[in-house]
């Protein structure tokens, strides 16, 4: 199946960009180029508001710069006739741009230095001789100019409600990572990525660790620690921290790894010490196992060791994978015994090899819930609304698409409707 995009925001206002600039061409009474004033439009659009301003002054400094040194161009050409339209004359043009181009560097402006340079070619290879140097310099920089003030508006300009910054926004998009569903698209990172920058309260539950998360969206940073290992642990991407936990007991972990081995399984077991997450893991038996460890051994984010966990070591999850029937008896085993106390278990089919299951053992207060409740109570939400794009996990909203989930995300943000949304979780939780 094709996969067609949505229009975004960026392509609308980079057409009504273009459009307002020839429009302020006719009331300039066809003054000027608008070549330019598109040019420089398209270029200042932006699929995100970051930095806005900042990105405008810089390119306005780059256009300064550009319209000195073409302004000096022409000057000195026009002292030279011979130049003429000679390749010696567009030698000389080109090696103009070393100049321009090391005075953004020394000025610390080296982001204008694009801008400098198509301003300067702008109007060094346009020029005739015969117009006024001065106020054709004048006129490309005002084209220009223009430009950047229509994209500078367009960019500041939202026409959005009132953004909801109260309510704690929670997505599960596991199988778009997993790309079991339709994936991570460029549209959802994008507007994923601007909802954060204006403040969204959001974060991401997921079954996978952190590094699994990492590599899942590695252009996705939000400022909420994120829900990983089914709600074991918190982990804060910007400062590398797990500022909440639910770990077993060294004790309690070593009877467990004792009950498991002994019906002859290994174990992926992960703890976290100082802020590190190790794995330690025994010999490898079947396919599923050795195939996962070569995937996920070259990640920079994770930490294998082929050795027992010190005995001293807390563990935030265990993880088996085998044969299905041999982890259903295996869970079995384990509700029957005396080491069942205390856990909670995870078991379900892998999506990757077929006929084999894994099993997931946490503490039992591991939990999206718990974890979500703690959300609140640092971030002083009074509300949580969850989404998902499995049925795995019970969320207010549930969709099979991510790009459905990021435009369910982006209404219920951008355009402040509290009634309307709890209307709609309470109508999903009675279907």
């Amino acid at each position: 199946m094709v996969y067609f995009p949505h229009i975004g925001m960026r392509i609308i206002k980079s057409a009504l960009g273009v459009l307002i600039c020839f429009a302020i061409y006719f009331m300039r009474g066809k003054q000027g180029t608008p070549f330019y004033s598109a040019l420089a439009v398209l270029w200042c659009i932006q699929n995100q508001t970051k930095n806005t301003v900042g990105n405008a002054l810089q390119r306005t400094v780059g256009t300064g710069i550009g319209a000195a040194y073409g302004l000096a161009h022409i000057l000195i050409k026009q002292k030279i006739l011979v130049l003429g339209d000679s390749f010696f004359h567009y030698c000389i043009i080109a090696l103009a741009l070393i100049p321009i181009i090391y005075t953004t560097v020394v000025i610390k402006q080296k982001k204008a230095s694009y801008f400098s340079c198509v301003v300067f070619l702008s109007i060094v290879v346009n020029h005739l001789m015969d117009e006024n140097p001065y106020i054709f310099v004048a006129n490309r920089t005002l084209d220009t100019l223009i430009g950047i003030f229509v994209g500078l508006v367009l960019n500041s300009v939202s026409i959005h409600g009132e953004y909801d910054r109260q309510t704690l926004f929670i997505a599960d998009v596991d199988r778009a990572m997993d790309g079991l569903s339709a994936g991570l698209t460029p549209y959802s990172q994008i507007m994923i990525k601007n909802m954060l920058e204006k403040g969204m309260l959001l974060t991401f539950m997921t079954l996978r660790t952190p590094a699994g998360f990492l590599e899942g969206m590695p252009d996705i940073k939000p400022k909420l620690p994120i829900i990983a290992m089914d709600g074991a642990i918190l982990y804060d991407i910007n400062e590398n921290k797990y500022p909440k936990v639910y770990v077993i007991s060294a004790e309690h972990a070593g009877n467990i790894e004792n009950f498991i081995r002994n019906r002859g399984f290994n174990i992926f077991t992960t703890v976290i010490l100082e802020d590190v997450l190790i794995i330690y893991y025994d010999e490898l038996k079947n396919t599923a196992e050795k195939d996962i460890y070569g995937k996920m051994h070259k990640s920079p984010y994770r930490n294998y060791l082929n050795k027992e966990r010190p005995k001293d070591h807390p563990v935030v999850y265990m993880m088996c994978i085998d044969e299905i029937e041999k982890i259903e008896q295996l869970v079995r085993a384990i509700k029957k015994s005396d080491i069942y106390d205390e856990l909670k278990i995870l078991t379900y089919p892998s999506d990757d090899y077929e006929g084999y299951s894994y099993i997931k053992i946490y503490n039992k207060n591991a939990s999206v819930q718990n974890m979500a409740d703690y959300l609140k109570s640092i971030t002083g939400s009074e509300e949580t609304l969850t989404f998902g794009d499995n049925k795995r996990n019970k969320t207010d909203f549930c969709y099979t698409e991510c790009d459905r989930i990021v435009r369910k995300l982006h209404r219920l943000f951008y355009f402040k409707r509290r009634e309307s949304a709890v209307n709609d979780v309470n109508l999903l939780k009675l279907q």
